[in-house]
């Protein structure tokens, strides 16, 4: 179905028809342990509490709105990944989801890739330790600085996604007297059943080389992929060492998968038979999708470890070709559920027959996602329990916009209040990485919560560091 959204925000202020939205939870004191990180808790006397951590005094300590992050949570999904794929995989987080230096240390130490798409990206990786080897560079337009950074650095991939930074690239690598390994990043006409504006497969978008080729089926042999593969295989300056797929973003299965396996592993068998080489790797993206509500069902890293293997594995063997090394590129699957977003009350207002609006101390400048991507989120009061009934809400911001909404639908006990603590969960993915200065606000720390104590990663802004750039 084709979607599209309101300049200022889909479904702009409208009103929802009866029923568009679910009935309200049985017990709005109850945490879904699925959407939460793992050590979110609500206390008997009824506060919330993050790795044994109080959020009332986090909030004291550090000022709302903030993020808190569950360090264990995050080192677990990393464990998780790495153990589910095991030593024969690699798996690269992607830093586009969250980065700082902090994530990237915790990615060190806990045996996971990189990947960087552009030059404010790798230099954080390599200021916090990430070996270069262990980085992979993307980005559809590479500037000639960042290409030449990624080379001088000798980071371990950089994924091509043009016939020019073919051209680019070789000719760097030569400059430099080095032979880079790259990757060609390919659509494979496979568009996941995602939004519109983050699915990345099908082949009317800025992202890869078409396998397809002039309107021929997708696995034919003259489309611009095969001819990157060419291109490539002619310059002494580079080193192909396999393919690279991605077919969009929040996807809950893995038959998108499937098809796409099926067409890179065409083109792998098109390269032995053209060129007598047999690729060494194959990456399948990432853009497996978590629970931002209850109705979500994310499946489990073994579960998808055990099923891509088995895919490629399928395909190769039915077209003669060694088994190539697989390659994933989770983000908001290892970081999306450990972070929550921590906000206060400023307003409460009733519109008598429709809904309450709850304005808090964010909004869309610290996420975006729900004006942008129509993102749906829970939300939940964490200062404290109430057995008050149930109260049709929208979460909204402070920004001059309508479309400023954090929560469209969301149940709060009908004495929610000013001052109150709300909490949005699964915010770890995106929300820092996109914040803005929209009405010139100050972005929110992150604020890292661990063995029972917390410290800031990423600290406040503040209105020294806005007025800093202001240079007229």
């Amino acid at each position: 179905m084709s979607r599209s959204a309101h300049p200022a925000g889909p479904r702009h202020a409208d009103v929802l028809p009866e029923g568009h939205y679910s009935a309200p939870p049985a017990d709005l004191n109850h945490l879904e342990p699925g959407v939460w990180s793992r050590t979110v808790a609500r206390t008997p006397e009824g506060a919330v509490t993050v790795g044994g951590l109080d959020v009332r005094e986090l909030a004291e300590e550090f000022g709302t709105p903030a993020y808190l992050l569950d360090e264990a949570d995050f080192r677990a999904r990393c464990r998780a990944w790495r153990d589910a794929f095991g030593a024969d995989a690699d798996v690269f987080y992607a830093g586009k989801a969250f980065l700082c230096r902090a994530v990237v240390r915790w990615l060190n130490e806990e045996g996971l890739n990189l990947d960087v798409c552009s030059l404010g990206e790798l230099t954080t990786a390599l200021a916090a330790g990430m070996p270069a080897e262990r980085i992979a560079m993307h980005g559809n337009n590479k500037s000639t600085e960042e290409i030449r950074r990624a080379v001088e650095e000798g980071v371990g991939r950089i994924v091509l996604d043009s016939f020019q930074e073919i051209a680019r690239v070789a000719h760097t690598a030569r400059e430099l007297g080095k032979r880079q390994r790259v990757q060609i990043r390919v659509t494979v006409g496979v568009e996941a059943h995602t939004h519109e504006f983050i699915a990345t497969a099908h082949e009317d978008q800025k992202f890869g080389l078409a396998l397809a080729g002039g309107g021929s089926r997708p696995d034919a042999a003259g489309g611009p992929a095969a001819e990157a593969v060419r291109r490539v295989l002619q310059l002494d300056s580079l080193e192909l060492v396999g393919i690279h797929s991605h077919i969009g973003s929040q996807i809950f299965d893995t038959s998108g998968f499937e098809v796409a396996a099926h067409r890179v592993v065409g083109l792998l068998r098109q390269v032995r038979d053209e060129h007598g080489v047999e690729l060494p790797e194959i990456d399948l993206g990432g853009g497996l999708g978590i629970a931002y509500t209850a109705d979500d069902d994310p499946r489990e890293p073994h579960e998808i470890a055990k099923a891509l293997r088995d895919i490629v594995t399928r395909e190769c063997e039915s077209a003669g070709l060694t088994v190539p090394r697989l390659s994933v590129e989770p983000g908001r699957a290892i970081v999306g559920p450990t972070a929550f977003t921590l906000y206060e009350v400023g307003t409460v207002k009733p519109l008598e027959g429709l809904r309450t609006y709850v304005s808090v101390d964010g909004g869309m400048s610290d996420n975006i996602r729900t004006a942008l991507y129509d993102a749906e989120y829970t939300v939940a009061l964490v200062s404290r329990a109430s057995t008050a009934e149930p109260m049709l809400t929208r979460v909204v911001g402070k920004h001059c916009e309508s479309g400023d909404i954090v929560v469209r639908d969301a149940f709060l006990p009908a004495d929610v209040a000013p001052g109150d603590l709300l909490a949005v969960p699964a915010t770890g993915a995106y929300c820092r990485s996109m914040a803005s200065n929209y009405n010139h606000a100050l972005r929110p720390p992150v604020v890292t919560v661990g063995d029972g104590a917390a410290r800031v990663i990423l600290r406040r802004e503040t209105e020294d560091d806005l007025l800093r750039l202001d240079v007229g």
